[in-house]
């Protein structure tokens, strides 16, 4: 195969899964990362439909299913602590098999990674600078290392990408805001029943439990109707946007607030969906947030990332060196699935985990005990 060596931009969920299909096709993979490693941290992964069987098509399915966390039940409460509505767990099948595999996210990443780190070139702690068009591919050049020329390069650095400001524009472009602010601390300890999620929510404000092993994920979510300007480098000022909103909250806040104050893991952003016109411009595309980024509401960040890999990886090996028609298939099949997540989070996902009002809170809750 000529014209082999390619770049892929962004070591998570999307950038693993790409340098996958692409090493199993006979690409030589270069993997770049800005980090010094992997990302650690952030909340479980759900592994559910056509993400089972990719997984089962990579060959890491028995290694997801002996890390998946237990079913979990979820209880929507009041003010008051008491229980207004439930999501019982899902049940296990008679072969003990689950519908969807909740994994922690460090352990799904480390099985991606084993999956391809004896196979591709990994270069941590670098990052591109600029994306430069040549007559048989892309000329790259790095923050530290030489510029090499690939046959193909692949954003997928994730909502704030890199790759997709270089050739495609501004984020401000593609990043469409939806009214809403979340914040997430891990914290080595449980707080509420092991394999529980517990969500408080008032108009406006919600927060939200997640509790497996010996771990609890500390959930602040709000809405806004307009951004707020912060420095997103700054969290001690992000923390005391949280606080300002949830001082007067009421039920487990005021403690909440102050293991994340401790926590030493914390992240902050605005909720948001990332629509382009098209995925792909020459010899570069986009794949996972840094392209169709559904918000964290949709329930499946680290799985629309695998999937949308799988489908980049499949219209290459269906159209072999035509470059641009694996590109215009690629966008062409997924597109559609990529539109109903991003608007299941907006009739769905909004309404659940971010109501604005006391009428949708008492909506929600209705269709949860039917």
């Amino acid at each position: 195969m000529n014209g082999t060596n390619v770049l892929v931009s962004g070591a998570s969920f999307a950038g693993l899964t790409t340098a996958y299909w692409l090493n199993n096709q006979g690409y030589q993979v270069t993997l770049v990362e800005v980090a010094q490693g992997l990302k650690k941290g952030g909340t479980p992964v759900d592994i559910v439909d056509q993400t089972v069987d990719i997984v089962k098509r990579m060959n890491i399915f028995d290694e997801v299913r002996a890390h998946a966390l237990p079913p979990r039940l979820t209880e929507f409460k009041r003010v008051d602590d008491t229980v207004e509505a439930r999501m019982e767990a899902e049940p296990l099948d008679e072969d003990g098999d689950q519908a969807r595999y909740e994994v922690p996210r460090d352990d799904l990443l480390r099985i991606l990674f084993d999956n391809i780190k004896d196979d591709v070139e990994v270069i941590f702690g670098d990052s591109i600078t600029t994306l430069t068009d040549t007559p048989d591919g892309v000329r790259a050049t790095f923050r530290t290392a030489k510029d090499r020329d690939f046959a193909m390069v692949f954003g997928c650095d994730g909502n704030h990408s890199l790759v997709r400001k270089l050739r495609f524009g501004a984020e401000s472009e593609f990043s469409h805001f939806l009214g809403a602010y979340f914040a997430i601390s891990i914290v080595d300890k449980g707080i509420v029943e092991p394999n529980t999620t517990v969500i408080n929510s008032v108009p406006g404000k919600t927060v939200m439990l997640n509790s497996y092993v010996d771990k609890t994920d500390i959930c602040f979510l709000f809405r806004s109707e307009t951004e707020i300007p912060y420095d997103y480098r700054n969290q001690d000022e992000q923390r005391q946007i949280l606080i300002d909103r949830f001082t007067d909250h009421g039920w487990r806040s005021a403690d909440l607030l102050k293991d994340m104050a401790t926590a030493d893991n914390f992240y902050f952003d605005k909720l948001c969906q990332v629509k382009m016109p098209r995925w792909s411009e020459g010899r570069i595309a986009l794949v996972g947030d840094a392209a169709y980024c559904a918000s964290p509401a949709a329930g499946m960040g680290g799985s629309l990332a695998i999937i949308g890999a799988t489908a980049l990886g499949d219209a290459l090996e269906q159209h072999g060196t035509d470059i641009d028609a694996a590109f215009e298939a690629y966008d062409r099949n997924l597109r559609p699935f990529v539109e109903n997540v991003q608007a299941d989070v907006v009739s769905f996902g909004l309404a659940t985990f971010f109501p604005a009002t006391e009428d949708e809170i008492q909506k929600r809750n209705e269709f949860l005990l039917q």
